[in-house]
């Protein structure tokens, strides 16, 4: 027997940013397809008009890109399909079974995907000829179904199942009827969405019944958890793809630690290109616990991926992060020094700043001999005639035992005139790109301004 293609999708809604949950969603759905040589297939849950942000479609496209998660075929749009009467023809062929009936009670305030309070509605048995299309779910139906993620039987009563709306009064299906319709009509096999959907199969299972078609084999991901407790949300902070994009995370550092949310390897390995995730892909190693959202384990990750970029690469990439005039030549020579600083490619202004333009030290940055330091510091300066980076670092430790200074005391002190910070790239590496006249200038401000 001919082996059966595995076919995804991703199917985001264009209401805003994409959540760093959607992008897992996306990722574990293009492995599952692309690891045995299935499709993968993107669409645009579009059908309610009242949520959509304008160019939230557009932004979806370009990260995707971003990433390199690409689809097969063209997009399929919800709104676009709408015009075909293909979720109005659904809708009426279950109100000429029986299975739904119009109501025209006026709308609740109850998200798609939760249940009202009154589970049956009034309009169920009033044979009403217009208005919203709801599902009429019977009462005392076992409804059941196997996650392939959680690896186990679900099953629900219908008698908890609310009668739901289906197609609304302006023509428009509900996620509920569409996802239904879509996922056949596409041909899906396997479906991969996060475990707050879990709620809303008992009603998708019972509309593919009644429709009469075979449902795609369906599996919830676990939540990704905020490390404070509870579901990560926008409210507890970053969980924007975009936002992280902005901070100047990489996105293969971005797609390395996404996919460990909730997947792991059987020989627990940590670093994944998108095309080796793919290779060593397996849904037995999606997790059943809800894994904690580690910015540190992220940080780690994009330091890595900094780290394995060349000068050149990241002279291209650091671009953006430069408030200051862009200058190249000046930026060949900073980079090697912070390189292995940087954890995000925003971090390049507070670490490097201080070239572009005099950052005013604070006092109390100072320890208690930064005068006597920084004079000594001057005098050997001034009298380089070669400023090079070997009589500089010659000339200052010289200087640091002849005074007995405590080498660390003394270097940090100059790191607080030159640059306005105890953090800094190598600082005498640093003079030598100021220049003798530009450091000079900075220490006797430091002696003298201060």
């Amino acid at each position: 027997m001919k082996k059966k293609i595995i076919r995804t999708r991703f199917a985001p809604s264009p209401t805003g940013y994409l959540h760093i949950g959607g992008l897992r969603t996306a990722l574990y759905s293009y492995a599952l397809a692309k690891h045995s040589g299935g499709k993968f297939y993107l669409r645009i849950d579009d059908t309610d008009k009242k949520r959509e942000v304008a160019g939230a479609r557009e932004k979806i496209f370009e990260i995707l890109k971003l990433f390199r998660i690409s689809w097969d075929e063209k997009p399929v749009v919800q709104s676009e399909r709408v015009k075909t009467g293909v979720y109005e023809r659904a809708a009426m062929s279950l109100i000429r079974s029986g299975h739904a009936f119009y109501c025209n009670c006026p709308p609740r305030n109850v998200k798609e995907s939760g249940v009202p309070k009154v589970l049956r509605d009034p309009c169920r048995n009033k044979n009403l000829s217009s208005g919203a299309i709801k599902l009429m779910v019977p009462e005392g139906k076992e409804i059941e179904f196997y996650d392939f993620v959680m690896d186990r039987k679900v099953s629900w009563n219908s008698s908890e199942v609310a009668d739901t709306i289906l197609l609304k009064s302006d023509g428009f299906p509900t996620y509920h009827l569409a996802v239904v319709v879509d996922d056949h009509e596409m041909g899906i096999t396997h479906v991969i969405r996060g475990v707050e959907w879990l709620s809303s199969t008992p009603i998708h299972l019972l509309v593919y019944d009644y429709l009469g078609i075979e449902a795609p084999l369906i599996g919830h991901i676990s939540s990704i958890l905020d490390p404070s407790g509870g579901k990560l949300s926008k409210r507890k902070g970053n969980v924007a793809v975009e936002q992280f994009l902005e901070e100047g995370y990489l996105p293969e550092a971005i797609i390395n630690f996404v996919i460990l949310l909730g997947w792991s390897p059987k020989d627990n390995r940590e670093l994944f290109t998108l095309e080796e995730f793919v290779e060593a892909f397996d849904i037995k190693g999606l997790q059943k616990s809800n894994p904690i959202f580690n910015k540190d384990k992220l940080d780690w990750f994009n330091g890595y991926y900094i780290r394995k970029k060349s000068d050149g690469e990241l002279l291209h990439l650091l671009k953006p992060f430069v408030t200051n005039v862009f200058d190249e030549s000046l930026m060949s020579r900073i980079i090697p020094l912070v390189k292995e600083r940087l954890t995000k490619l925003s971090d390049f202004e507070n670490l490097a700043g201080f070239f572009f333009a005099f950052r005013k030290p604070a006092p109390n940055l100072f320890g208690k001999n930064y005068k006597l330091h920084l004079q000594e510091a001057l005098k050997v300066i001034s009298q380089l005639e070669d400023f090079n980076l070997d009589s500089l670092n010659e000339g200052l430790m010289r200087a640091v035992k002849m005074n007995n200074f405590k080498t660390g005391d003394f270097f940090m002190d100059l790191r607080v005139a030159i640059a306005g910070s105890k953090i800094t790239p190598p600082i005498n590496e640093s003079m030598v790109i100021l220049g003798k006249e530009e450091t000079v200038k900075r220490l006797k401000y430091a002696l003298y301004e201060i």
